[in-house]
């Protein structure tokens, strides 16, 4: 595993990829500090996270495009797969050389609110929590992105994807409130996620049984259910875009614990 890890590392950083990943994170970053911390002088850093997360949609998976698919594509994955590891170990090599790429602009970052703290009034504490579920967001978001990148052989689609979905998921929440609140209604869309899940597992695992078999158990759950507390599903689908929502998850996350 320290070996993919060190092989991918050195492939980002002789190729422009971390030094443009790292340059974008810093501008985003940079600028909202600037709007919010210097311009309008507020002293909660954690407000710049909130209002930037939404840059690593496009940022992180241009990063994560290449990881698996390029393996792919130029069948180098075969010599991967060939090493006396298991496939486990190569993910996991992968994954962490991303953390590392990702830990670097934090490390940066991080120097932020001690640089505001010389100027003003500001609780370090609060800071660095919010910075490190900043953090963890971005790593969920690359196990996402590397996900993606294993469905195909083209990076530009990988990404392709990769963007909508977080986008998707972002935005989950309040879209999900526009959608019919009836039970009915809700049994529908639920109905949708079902089948959009049993897909991917078609996909992945090519067995149209065990995909077919996942949606009708999915379906007569939701059925059943239905059938005998159907009140259950009343406004259910923006408590469960919550639920999957990692943007909110982090957003509730930093205003429950961080923002008084």
């Amino acid at each position: 595993m320290i070996a993919v890890l060190k092989h991918e590392l050195r492939g980002y950083f002789y190729s422009l990829a971390a030094y443009l990943f790292c340059a974008f994170l810093l501008a985003f970053i940079g600028v909202g500090a600037m709007l919010y911390n210097i311009q309008s002088s507020v002293a909660n850093f954690e407000l710049v996270l909130k209002s930037v997360c939404i840059g690593l949609v496009i940022i992180l998976p241009v990063l994560t495009m290449r990881v698996i698919a390029e393996e792919k594509k130029q069948k180098t994955d075969q010599l991967l797969y060939a090493l006396p590891l298991k496939p486990l170990q190569i993910i996991l090599g992968k994954y962490f050389a991303l953390l590392l790429i990702f830990l670097i602009p934090i490390m940066i970052i991080a120097v932020y609110p001690l640089v505001f703290a010389r100027f003003g009034e500001v609780y370090l504490p609060t800071a660095y929590g919010s910075l490190l579920a900043f953090y963890l967001l971005g790593a969920a978001i690359i196990a996402i992105g590397m996900f993606i990148s294993s469905l195909t052989e083209n990076q530009g689609f990988a990404a392709g994807i990769s963007i909508p979905f977080l986008l998707l998921n972002f935005y989950s929440v309040k879209l999900a409130e526009h959608i019919s609140s009836t039970p009915f209604g809700t049994l529908v869309a639920l109905s949708v996620l079902v089948a959009a899940g049993a897909l991917v597992v078609r996909h992945l695992t090519k067995n149209e049984n065990l995909s077919y078999g996942i949606f009708l158990a999915g379906i007569l759950c939701l059925g059943i259910t239905f059938f005998f507390n159907s009140a259950l599903f009343e406004g259910l689908l923006p408590k469960v875009m919550a639920q999957l929502s990692l943007f909110n998850r982090f957003y509730i996350f930093i205003d429950e614990n961080f923002i008084p």
